[in-house]
C-alpha cells in the first residue's frame, strides 16, 4: 500500500477544514498539506442537511471567514447560500486540487522516532485504505456524528404506517404539501423545519417536552448593508463583525449575571408577537435561564407568524406512545400525522471519531486536559477545531487556524519537530471540569463524558469567551511552559512517559 506524506493533513472539507486551508496557504505558503473528507462534496453541515428552510441561526458576519467579507444582503443566511460561499472561498485560494474525496478517516497512530503521523483512511468508493504520514493532524471533522443523529426510543414506532424522517438524512422526494406533519423537538432544526413547512402547505404540530428560548431579529442586518455602501468592502465587514461579536457577547453576559431581567425581555418579545391570549407560559417558559442551553433565533418572526395564521401549533407534553395514525400523548391527546420529523437532536462525538494512539498506546480523549480547547495534553501535534457554543463557531475556528500556523512556523524557526501539551507542575493538582462549563443542552450533557477536561487555569482553560480567547490563543507567546516543543534528539520513545492522565493527576 503506497503512503503519501504531506507536512499537515487536515480532515474534514467543511467550513472549518476549508478555513483551515486557506490560512495554511496564506500564512505557511511552503507547506504540503491535504485535506481527507468521507464524503463526495464540500461543505460539511452545509451539504449533508438539506431539509426544508435549512440555515444558519448565526449571523454571516461571524459565521463568515475573517479573511473573506460576506456581501449578501442577508445576514441570517439559508444552507444554499452558506454552501456556495464556503464553495467560493475553496475556489478563490485553490483548495479543491488538495481535496481527497471518499476518504474515511479511522485512524491515527503517531511515532515518536520519526515524529510522525501515521493516518489511515478507507476509500469508500473502493473499500480499500489508504495511508498517510504528515508532520502534524489537523481535525477538522466537527462535532457531531455523520453516521445518524440522537434518536430516543419511542414506544411503538414500529407500528406507525406513516414516514418517519430524521433532519439529518433528509429525504428529496419528501412531498409534504397538504399533509399532516408531527414535527418532535424545538431546538434550533425544528424552530427552522416548522415554519418553513408551514409556509409550503402543511400543517404542522410542534411537540415538545419543554419549552426553548427564542429570540426574533430581521434576517438582514440594516447596519452593515448601509457601511457597504460608504465603506471599502473589508472595512465594512471587519467593524460589522466586530459590532455583532460585541453585541452578542453583552447579551451573553447580561443572561450570566441578569438572567431574570434577559428572561422578561424575551418573554415579552414573545407576548408581544403571539398577543395576549396565548399560553406563553406553557410553550414558551422554559424551566432553566437564557443561555443554560442554545438560544433558537426566529427570523423575521417566521414561527410566530405561522402560529398565528393556524397552520403551527405548538404542543408541550410528552410521547405516551406511537399508534398507527400518530402519536398518542401522556396526556390522552391524540395528534393524527402522515409524517413524524424527529428532530431530536445530533448525536456528539471527539474528534472525529478517529481511533488515535501513540506510540501504540491508545489515546482516550477523556483522560486528557484540552490546551486552550483545541489541543491534548500529551498528545504530539494534534490540533482539533472546536468552535463556540455560545456565538458563531468560526470565531474560533478562524482563532485556531492562526494558531496553528504559528505553531507550525515556530517550529521551522526553532528547528524543533514536536510540540506537546505537557502539564506544568503547578498545573497538576488543579482543579478539573468538563470541556465546557455552564451549558446543559441535551446534546452536549449526552456527550460530556467523550471529552476531555478543562482546567481551572490558563492555558488549559476553555473560556468560551472570543474577546479574551483572541488574547489566550491569538496572540498569547507560544513559550508558555506548557506547550513544549522538541527536536528528534530529545524526542522519547515513549512521550514523556506516555500519555499525562487526568487519573493520574496530570
Amino acid at each position: 500500500m503506497q503512503t503519501d506524506h504531506f507536512d499537515v493533513v487536515i480532515v474534514g472539507a467543511g467550513l472549518s477544514g476549508i478555513g483551515a486551508a486557506c490560512h495554511l496557504r496564506r500564512e505557511c505558503p511552503t507547506k504540503t498539506f491535504v485535506l481527507l473528507d468521507r464524503r463526495d462534496a464540500i461543505g460539511g453541515t452545509w451539504d449533508i442537511f438539506r431539509y426544508p428552510g435549512v440555515r444558519s441561526d448565526s449571523d454571516m458576519h461571524t459565521l463568515g471567514y475573517d479573511f473573506k467579507p460576506w456581501k449578501a444582503a442577508k445576514a441570517i443566511a439559508d444552507g444554499p447560500a452558506i454552501l456556495d460561499y464556503v464553495r467560493e472561498t475553496a475556489t478563490e485560494n485553490d483548495i479543491e486540487g488538495h481535496i481527497r474525496f471518499h476518504h474515511l478517516v479511522e485512524g491515527a497512530s503517531w511515532d515518536s522516532a520519526s515524529c510522525r503521523w501515521t493516518v489511515t483512511a478507507r476509500r469508500t468508493e473502493h473499500g480499500d485504505t489508504a495511508s498517510f504520514t504528515c508532520n502534524f493532524l489537523y481535525m477538522c471533522a466537527g462535532y457531531y456524528s455523520y453516521e445518524g443523529g440522537h434518536l430516543p426510543e419511542f414506544p411503538g414506532i414500529e407500528r406507525y404506517r406513516g414516514t418517519v424522517v430524521h433532519p439529518q438524512f433528509w429525504p428529496e422526494d419528501l412531498d409534504y404539501r397538504d399533509k399532516r406533519v408531527v414535527v418532535i423537538g424545538s431546538g434550533a432544526t425544528a424552530m427552522t423545519l416548522v415554519p418553513a413547512m408551514a409556509e409550503n402547505g402543511a400543517q404542522v404540530a410542534m411537540v415538545q417536552r419543554s419549552p426553548t428560548y427564542v429570540v426574533s431579529r430581521p434576517d438582514e442586518d440594516a447596519i452593515a448593508n448601509r457601511l457597504r455602501r460608504w465603506l471599502p468592502e473589508r472595512l465594512a465587514y471587519a467593524i460589522t463583525r466586530w459590532k455583532n461579536v460585541t453585541l452578542g457577547r453583552f447579551f451573553y453576559h447580561n443572561t450570566r449575571v441578569r438572567p431574570e431581567r434577559v428572561k422578561a425581555m424575551l418573554l415579552k418579545g414573545v407576548r408581544a408577537a403571539l398577543g395576549p391570549d396565548y399560553d406563553v407560559e406553557t410553550h414558551f417558559t422554559p424551566r432553566y435561564n437564557p443561555w443554560d442551553q442554545r438560544l433558537c433565533l426566529i427570523p423575521n418572526a417566521d414561527l410566530f407568524r405561522t402560529i398565528n395564521s393556524g397552520a403551527v401549533e405548538v404542543v408541550t407534553d410528552t410521547i405516551d406512545t406511537f399508534t398507527e395514525d400518530g402519536l398518542k400523548l401522556d396526556s390522552g391527546r391524540e395528534l393524527p400525522a402522515d409524517i413524524v420529523v424527529t428532530a431530536t437532536g445530533l448525536r456528539l462525538v471527539t474528534v472525529g471519531e478517529v481511533s488515535f494512539d501513540v506510540d501504540g498506546e491508545p489515546v482516550r480523549f477523556p483522560d486528557t486536559v484540552a490546551y486552550k480547547g483545541t489541543m491534548y495534553s500529551g498528545v504530539p501535534n494534534l490540533a482539533s477545531t472546536f468552535g463556540y457554543i455560545n456565538a458563531s463557531w468560526t470565531l474560533r475556528a478562524d482563532l485556531i487556524a492562526r494558531f496553528v500556523c504559528k505553531v507550525l512556523n515556530h517550529m521551522d524557526a526553532t528547528g524543533t519537530r514536536r510540540c506537546t501539551p505537557r502539564l506544568r507542575e503547578e498545573d497538576r493538582d488543579m482543579a478539573l471540569r468538563p470541556f465546557v462549563d455552564d451549558f446543559s443542552s441535551g446534546y452536549f450533557a449526552r456527550a460530556l463524558h467523550l471529552l476531555p477536561k478543562q482546567g481551572d487555569r490558563d492555558p488549559w482553560r476553555n473560556t468560551q469567551n472570543y474577546a479574551y480567547e483572541r488574547k489566550l490563543i491569538g496572540r498569547a507567546r507560544l513559550d508558555d511552559g506548557a506547550l513544549v516543543f522538541e527536536g528528534p534528539a530529545e524526542a522519547s520513545a515513549t512521550a514523556d512517559s506516555g500519555l499525562q492522565r487526568v487519573a493520574a493527576g496530570g
